[in-house]
């Protein structure tokens, strides 16, 4: 992933069972481009090696602070001094206790204190141990301070029973830090990448925050994703290409910045990776128009990605239909517009997003499009543009808002699209 490429990562590991998925996650940080240095606490070294950690990351171990094998006397100054991003996964009760108090007694918690550019903590252990009011308050507290804290997941825990406290998969984690690592992180030149970042030589510069972080806070967005799919009968049916992997994108973008999603998707095959969202799963266009007529009075702001059927057959056959000796004609009628409905009864305070996605005189249909259905911005990508539309991991769009801006972008992935549109929108406000 491009955001990680070039990036140096510490990765702390502290004494818990899920320390065998950090393995896995060094190996997708390293094939992905990044350096990693690893740190451990003692107990870490009770669930890993070090020759695995090692022979993974292509780095020392960096596990005890007065150890002869380090390469600096001071190494968890050095190493905070080289990484860009600091990881701890897992993070237990112990290590995370220490963290907010502020105690350094061993390699991993030493560097922590040390550190001034973003953390990541992940924590994982027991659900009453997850729970418990001083395991709460310390993450709070570490929240507070500006550390990013991915939540655990529910499931399946050592102990033998289930519930919250399982480490996320190593391919969650990886996709979680290279969000933070986008927005948070120094290039390579020395700065920070995207208008959302953070100047890495400001002392705890991980307390920081950009202007976004606070707009997105509690709203609630209606976010529509995927095809539709209008049966013909019990076995055939008209849908489209889409795979919902940028309505994906969008919801796991506003999920980290703090939005509450209520995601209306459609079959496809993409799903979000990160909670809270709340899922509404849909089939047909009318279903899709009814639910999103229901939450619209309630939401903020409206993102409408979903490729929706323009038509839906007129006559639904109960039994699957024979093939016969000549043609079929199939009558079709016009489905409800979703985008238009919403921006007639759009309030003052809400901003309406639609996507368009045109195959000729683009940039003329999305401004008409823009002011026939009261929308705020247009998000315009065009099938004759290499590498975007359906089916791909990329796309390129074209940003076209109601005071008469149209700001072009490059080529990017879909993960960076749905960043560059949630930069955009709170500029929206002045225009509605």
């Amino acid at each position: 992933m491009a955001a990680l490429k070039g990036k140096k990562i510490l990765l702390g590991l502290s004494g818990g069972i899920a320390a065998y998925k950090s393995l896995s996650l060094i190996r997708l940080f390293v094939k992905a481009g990044a350096e990693v240095k690893c740190v451990c606490t003692p107990a870490a070294l009770e669930f890993v090696t070090p020759l695995s950690v090692e022979t993974l990351s292509g780095n020392p171990l960096y596990s005890g602070l007065f150890s002869p094998k380090n390469e600096f006397k001071t190494a968890h100054v050095s190493l905070a001094d080289w990484a860009d991003l600091l990881v701890v996964a897992p993070a237990t009760a112990n290590t995370l206790a220490k963290f907010a108090c502020g105690i350094a007694d061993n390699a991993l918690t030493t560097l922590f204190n040390a550190f001034d550019k973003p953390v990541v903590v992940v924590p994982a252990m027991n659900t009453r141990m997850y729970r418990n009011p001083a395991t709460v308050a310390n993450l709070n507290l570490l929240k507070d301070r500006g550390v990013f804290v991915m939540e655990p997941d529910c499931g399946d825990l050592a102990c033998g029973t289930r519930g919250e406290g399982r480490m996320p998969e190593a391919e969650t984690l990886f996709a979680y830090t290279a969000w933070v690592c986008r927005h948070f992180c120094r290039n390579e030149a020395g700065t920070n990448s995207g208008a959302s970042a953070i100047s890495s030589q400001t002392p705890c510069a991980r307390n920081a925050r950009p202007d976004w972080w606070s707009f997105y806070e509690g709203k609630k967005v209606l976010l529509t994703a995927g095809p539709t799919v209008e049966a013909l009968d019990p076995v055939r049916f008209l849908s489209n290409h889409s795979s919902g992997l940028m309505g994906s994108c969008l919801a796991d973008e506003l999920s980290l910045r703090g939005a509450r999603v209520y995601f209306v998707s459609g079959p496809g095959s993409c799903h979000p990776r990160f909670a809270p969202y709340r899922l509404l799963p849909v089939q047909t266009a009318s279903q899709m128009y009814e639910a999103s007529m229901e939450l619209w009075p309630e939401m903020d702001l409206a993102i409408l990605s979903a490729a929706v059927a323009d038509y839906s057959p007129v006559e639904v056959s109960d039994q699957k239909i024979k093939k016969g000796e000549d043609g079929m004609l199939l009558a079709l009628q016009k489905t409800k517009d979703i985008l238009a409905s919403l921006g007639r009864t759009k309030k003052a305070d809400q901003i309406l997003v639609g996507f368009a996605l045109e195959t000729e005189n683009e940039l003329g249909n999305a401004r008409q499009k823009l002011e026939r259905k009261n929308a705020d911005l247009i998000v315009l990508n065009s099938l004759r543009n290499p590498g975007a539309g359906f089916a791909c991991a990329t796309n390129q769009v074209t940003l076209v808002d109601r005071k008469g801006n149209v700001v072009p972008q490059s080529l990017k992935s879909k993960e960076e699209v749905a960043s560059d549109i949630l930069d955009y929108v709170p500029a929206l406000l002045e225009a509605v």
